[in-house]
């Protein structure tokens, strides 16, 4: 039996890939984005400056967060917003401000877990560390060690004779601290050696937020090569589409003023001034309203007029766990982006929001997908209800459907970020 070779054009995903592997941390994702943006003509403005009322884009970089617009010939102070949302962050662990211990002539780097990870899928796995090492003169410096470094080795069966019957049990004290080497805990040295890969003396460095990370790159998967495989997809596939969209929609005739907003922690919550729940976004857009000449009565008519799409990932139907599913809402691979809909508003799309993210999919030609808990398993939250809340405006939840959430490694339709990215693109140039 023969089977069809695909049709459908994963440069998207391929792209995508690339994306995922440059950015091992948030402060990596944001990188990688102001990198694309620069390319394309954006050009980044400090907080601290004054801002002009020009044509054209920018973006503001804050730690793990970015948000980036692009201001249309002819806009006026109370010419509305179309925001794309998404967070940088994803599930793992990270290092704890002692980071060097170890017993039994091992070395080992003490972590504590960030978010809500599969932790199992952390074990025996060749892991790297990367982020950002912040300088005794206020500066910062990412560093990424992307080659085996790390391991937290799962015990042998031998030791634990009932592991496969009983299940893995893992006190997330003890049982996840890696393994780097061998020798005495005191010299461990592990912020010596990352000051030295980042070309720097560990006597510059006073700080640090670093994270582990699976270094086995990304692949398509499957027969057709009709699947992705790839860390952190949540939810770094939702900001490399979001990025696409935004770039594909920049243009001098656009109704409204497109916007990327790609917060930091909302693994935990979303409350720092990175997040969802801080300040960044409101200030943007209330300093873009300024800088047009606008004042209080244009910035209420801009905001009445906004409307946000919140992109994270979301569940596809597990084929092993089919139970744990609502029965009328069986999300597939490839089948399109989905409508996240939750009555107690862990998501915020309601009859408006849907609506207009319905009509964008059928002007790009995207098909689409609907998302609704069982009622007996209830679901997570995002950015979109602490956006609506906070800024007063329409926000539908959307995503794309994946397996292994919140685990090491992810899983997605090949096509279905391609499909994702030309929603979002429609969705920005109305």
């Amino acid at each position: 039996m023969s089977h069809p070779s695909p049709a459908f054009d994963r440069s998207h995903t391929a792209d995508l890939a690339a994306f995922v592997q440059a950015s091992p941390s948030p402060y990596h994702a944001v990188a990688s984005a102001a990198a694309r943006l620069e390319e394309a003509g954006f050009r980044q403005v400090a907080e601290t400056a004054s801002w002009d009322g020009g044509h054209g884009g920018r973006y503001v970089l804050r730690g793990g967060a970015i948000v980036a617009w692009y201001v249309p010939e002819g806009a006026r102070p109370q010419t509305p917003y179309r925001v794309v949302g998404a967070h940088t962050d994803s599930p793992n662990l990270r290092v704890k401000p002692r980071p060097d211990m170890g017993t039994a002539g091992w070395r080992q780097v003490a972590m504590e877990i960030y978010g809500g990870p599969l932790l199992n899928s952390w074990l025996d796995r060749d892991l790297g560390l990367a982020g950002r090492l912040s300088l005794r003169d206020g500066s910062t410096r990412l560093v990424n060690v992307d080659r085996p470094l790390l391991r937290i080795a799962q015990l042998a069966i031998h030791l634990d004779r009932g592991v496969n019957d009983n299940g893995l049990t893992l006190d997330k004290q003890r049982h996840l601290q890696p393994l780097w080497g061998l020798g005495d805990p005191s010299d461990g040295d592990l912020i010596d050696f990352l000051a030295a890969e980042a070309g720097l003396r560990a006597a510059e460095v006073a700080g640090w937020d670093l994270m582990v990370h699976d270094v086995q790159p990304p692949a398509f998967l499957g027969r057709d090569r009709e699947l992705l495989a790839a860390p952190r997809l949540d939810n770094l596939l939702s900001v490399h589409a979001c990025l696409a969209a935004l770039l594909a929609a920049a243009g001098p005739d656009l109704p409204y003023i497109p916007v990327l907003a790609a917060f930091d922690h909302e693994e935990n919550g979303s409350e720092s001034d990175t997040g969802a729940g801080g300040p960044l976004l409101g200030n943007v857009l209330e300093r873009s309203v300024h800088s047009r000449g606008g004042g209080y009565e244009e910035r209420l008519r801009a905001l009445a007029g906004t409307v946000c799409v919140s992109s994270d990932v979301g569940h596809a139907v597990h084929p092993n766990y089919p139970e744990r599913h609502d029965p009328t809402h069986h999300p597939r691979a490839n089948g399109g982006p989905i409508l996240k809909t939750n009555a107690n508003q862990r998501y915020a799309t309601d009859g408006t929001g849907r609506a207009l993210f319905t009509a964008a999919c059928e002007r790009a030609g995207v098909p689409f997908q609907h998302f609704v808990s069982s009622n007996s398993m209830p679901c997570g939250t995002t950015i979109g209800p602490i956006t609506a809340a906070r800024h007063g405006i329409t926000t539908v939840d959307i995503g794309v459907p994946i397996l292994s959430m919140h685990s090491a490694r992810e899983l997605c339709g090949a096509d279905d970020p391609h499909h994702l990215a030309n929603a979002l693109t429609a969705f920005l140039t109305g």
